[in-house]
């Protein structure tokens, strides 16, 4: 949800100009559409152990994602969450709109069961991680939240966290708490920028634009404005 790779091009610029031989540290990872952009030396972090397990696999074996992935075995996976790479592949990859478990995906209304859909949803899937493997070669995915990452000194961070008043995640996010975090990892030496509609008086918007609205429920498909943030302490 929330993908980045539709600004990444305009975006990336901004932050690169800064970064030097930094390392580039994105602690909201998601689908790894930002970070896969990126050169050097890099960590991608998410509170979601399923995610991380699945950007491992499509990291490192790719071509062992199934050639057809039906909605029954969406089901099954479904019911028995085991935390392997597959699983999590499942999830988010064969969703509809990438949300974790959210519904197989369908390119029509009225196609539920059907083998043809089926086997084009999982084609596409899977070429699309083939894809994306060769540029996530050497990133270092780890499951923590982004208050308990380790993160090497004078590191660039980009993140990429729930925007507020948006779709609410499972396990709740503490906004307060992650401005006053982003503050702190800045006076430590960092370079901090923030993707979302709003943020406190003391960051500045570097760059924004209107872009149709994928995040909320009740806004889908209406224009909101896009925002880059960086914090300097």
């Amino acid at each position: 949800m929330g993908s980045k790779n539709r600004i990444a091009k305009e975006i990336l610029p901004i932050m690169l100009k800064d970064r030097g031989d930094r390392t580039w540290v994105e602690p909201f990872v998601g689908g790894a559409n930002m970070i896969d952009k990126v050169d050097g030396k890099r960590i991608g972090a998410d509170l979601n152990e399923y995610l991380i397990e699945a950007l491992k696999l499509i990291r490192d074996k790719p071509t062992e994602i199934p050639e057809l992935i039906t909605e029954n075995d969406y089901q099954e996976a479904r019911n028995k969450k085991e935390l392997n790479g597959i699983t999590g592949f499942i999830g988010f990859a064969m969703s509809f709109g990438g949300k974790w478990f959210g519904g197989y995906r369908r390119d029509f209304a009225g196609t539920k069961g059907c083998i043809d859909n089926m086997t084009t949803q999982t084609r596409r899937s899977k070429q699309n991680a083939i894809q994306q493997s060769k540029n996530i070669q050497g990133v270092d995915f780890i499951s923590k939240s982004y208050s308990d990452l380790q993160i090497p000194e004078n590191s660039l961070i980009y993140c990429d966290p729930p925007y507020e008043g948006t779709t609410k995640y499972k396990d709740g996010f503490n906004h307060g708490d992650f401005w006053q975090w982003c503050r702190e990892k800045a006076k430590e030496g960092h370079i901090v920028y923030v993707s979302e509609y709003n943020a406190p008086d003391d960051f500045t918007c570097v760059w924004k634009k209107e872009i149709s609205n994928s995040l909320s429920k009740d806004n889908a498909g209406k224009m909101a404005i896009e925002k880059l943030f960086k914090y300097s302490c």
